[in-house]
């Protein structure tokens, strides 16, 4: 099945970690001193190992909300306890908590974030000898991709383990960036079937590796004779105990009912708050413990006699592989978990191993017979399951996939010179499309009649007929083709009307200055050509074709102005009538552009200022859409 869709699910057995002697760059999903999960479990192994880790903490995938107030404390805190953000938590592995601006999917946001943390990465691995690092990231922002795009690792692996698009609104843009990072990896491994699924819709190979367990870790607890702590001691039997964080995606509802319903059983919940709890707290028989470390959980699951997963069925958790699912197979006790599509899958695997149960009723009783399935045989069976599911097994199976594409990537190298000719082969061909495209393009502007075909729907003519006034614009592109320089034609053009008798007033519009304002230069020119300067009304203000039809209105209000004969140059004729009808769709207006203009007589092809002068105004046309003013 897996190999029919071009994915690949490991059978994990024990053996050596081959991964030696590697610097490792991690770009996590979560902070270090967070829930202990994979991200910490693979690195600090890796470490021990004999790899020179650098764990980089959660840079988001959402922007903040007052909630993560408490993170932002205690980044600003991780941040000062080291230098510049870069502490050593142990041998071999070492933490960097960046300061960066919060808003992941802001391109400004993102350009400085960029900046600030490749420069304080480089520096730090000049520092430490840190060399060509192997990048392992949990994170596919577009800030890990911009990092892993700078840094040119040696190898990058992409361990995709929740959906994180739908773990938030916020969070949904990520979606992009994903896709993206599924495509550009070198390796991709999920936790899940669906994650496997999703991935495997953008690449060949994708090898399903969920989060597993330290076996050793828990086993030395498991057979030791260490008490269970004080607080859970305490409780009355059987305690049923949840271990992870609590956040939105835990079923408080199910709890509260459960717990009703089981009055003589206590339910412990251990783990950070992340959600308000407010449900849980007037139930009597339910524990919210809060945060434990690491090292103290296996004793606090010592003391379970049922461990539960009762998530919320949803799009996200749909895609989750509950982390605490071995760690309570590895002490021995039963599990019971909601109908979540990999607790199917995982009894599917490894034969009902967890009780699954749908609704309230259900899980009461899943628990009542998961405390009556306490014998010898029973316990060994979880415990073999985890053993099988143990990190150590994982993380050995990782490092030879990563040793095999290394060992790939180094054959390639080896062929440099083949690789390198077809390389230059590939670039010639490239520069001769786009030296044949440029070719092409400067034929068709200026050797064909294209640009004139594509001028002529921005031309509108009109007979003139009587109007109340005259209206020129003028400013802009112009007959010319240089702003300013294409009054002279426009004023005649108008001069020849009025003399026409089509209209007794002339509106004369340009907030255009040079040495004069075009304006003032315009009705001298008129005045010149035999018009009386009690005819001409000027509009000094407008900047563009908007505010030229916006302040001429005025002015038609004013006088009580119903019609005009517009005049402009031939090709703005398009967009000065569009804007009129959007603007002052009252006033009718008669398009009278330049009849015989210098700019416009042409021959087959066309000039650079023609190119210049039609396309001007189709992006201005487009501008314009985009704004409302057409």
């Amino acid at each position: 099945m897996p190999e029919e869709i071009g994915v690949v699910q490991h059978t994990i057995q024990e053996g050596p970690i081959t991964l030696p002697a590697k610097d490792i760059l991690c770009i996590s999903s979560i902070d270090w001193d967070f829930i202990w999960q994979g991200h910490q479990e693979i690195m600090a192994t890796l470490a021990k190992q004999g790899n020179q880790v650098l764990f980089v903490e959660n840079t988001g995938v959402r922007s903040p909300t007052f909630r993560d107030l408490p993170r932002l404390r205690r980044r600003m805190r991780n941040w000062w306890r080291g230098i510049k953000g870069f502490r050593q938590e142990r041998e071999n592995l070492f933490i960097y908590s960046p300061l960066i601006l919060p808003f992941p999917y802001s391109r400004v946001a993102r350009w400085v974030n960029r900046a600030l943390v490749l420069r304080a990465l480089q520096r730090w691995m000049k520092a430490t000898g840190f060399g060509r690092p192997l990048i392992w990231t949990f994170l596919p922002t577009p800030l890990a991709r911009d990092l892993i795009r700078e840094l040119d690792p040696e190898l990058t692996v992409y361990y995709c383990i929740d959906d994180l698009a739908s773990s938030s609104r916020g969070a949904q843009r990520i979606s992009r960036a994903e896709t993206q990072l599924f495509q550009e990896a070198d390796l991709v491994f999920v936790t899940s079937e669906k994650l496997r699924e999703r991935a495997a819709r953008f690449r060949e190979r994708v090898h399903l590796f969920p989060f597993g367990v330290n076996y050793r870790e828990f086993e030395q607890v498991r057979n030791s004779s260490d008490e269970i702590p004080a607080d859970l001691r305490v409780l009355s039997r059987p305690v049923v105990g949840y271990v992870g964080g609590v956040h939105q995606w835990v079923d408080q509802e199910l709890i509260a009912t459960v717990a009703d319903r089981m009055p003589r059983a206590s339910f412990a919940l251990i783990g950070p708050l992340q959600t308000n709890v407010s449900r849980l707290a007037g139930c009597p028989n339910v524990y919210v413990l809060g945060a434990r470390s690491h090292s103290e959980v296996p004793r606090y699951m010592k003391g379970f006699g049922v461990g539960i997963i009762p998530y919320r069925l949803s799009e996200y958790t749909a895609n989750v592989y509950p982390t605490k699912l071995n760690e309570y197979l590895a002490m021995g006790i039963p599990v019971v978990a909601t109908d979540l599509p990999e607790i199917r899958r995982f009894n599917a695997e490894y034969g009902e191993v967890v009780g699954v149960a749908q609704g309230a009723e259900a899980f009461v009783r899943a628990i009542e017979a998961a405390v009556e399935k306490q014998s010898q045989p029973d316990i060994e069976r979880r415990i073999e399951v985890a053993r099988q599911n143990s990190w150590e097994a994982r993380i050995a199976k990782m490092s030879d996939l990563i040793e095999e594409a290394l060992a790939a990537r180094r054959g390639a190298r080896e062929r440099w010179e083949v690789t390198l000719r077809r390389l230059y082969r590939a670039a010639r061909r490239r520069v001769a499309r786009i030296a044949a495209g440029v070719v092409a393009m400067y034929l068709l502007l200026f050797y064909t009649p294209f640009v004139w075909v594509m001028a002529e729907p921005l031309r509108v003519m009109e007979p003139a007929r009587q109007a109340d006034a005259i209206v020129v614009f003028a400013g802009g592109v112009g007959e010319s083709g240089k702003a300013g320089g294409g009054y002279q034609e426009r004023v005649k053009a108008a001069v020849d009307l009025y003399k026409a008798e089509k209209a007794s007033r002339l509106v004369f519009s340009s907030g255009y200055v040079f040495a004069f304002r075009e304006a003032d230069v315009m009705r001298e020119l008129a005045v010149a050509h035999g018009v009386p300067a009690s005819a001409i009304i000027l509009e000094t203000k407008a900047a563009n074709t908007y505010q030229n039809v916006a302040f001429v209105r005025e002015i038609l209000h004013r006088e009580q102005w119903r019609s005009i004969l517009l005049v402009s140059s031939p090709y703005h004729m398009r967009r000065a009538l569009l804007t009129w009808r959007k603007v002052a769709p009252e006033v009718t207006v008669v398009s009278s552009p330049v009849p015989v203009s210098q700019f416009y007589q042409h021959g087959w092809g066309a000039s650079l200022e023609h190119v210049r002068g039609i396309f001007h105004e189709y992006l201005a046309i487009v501008a314009y859409w985009w704004r409302g003013w057409i």
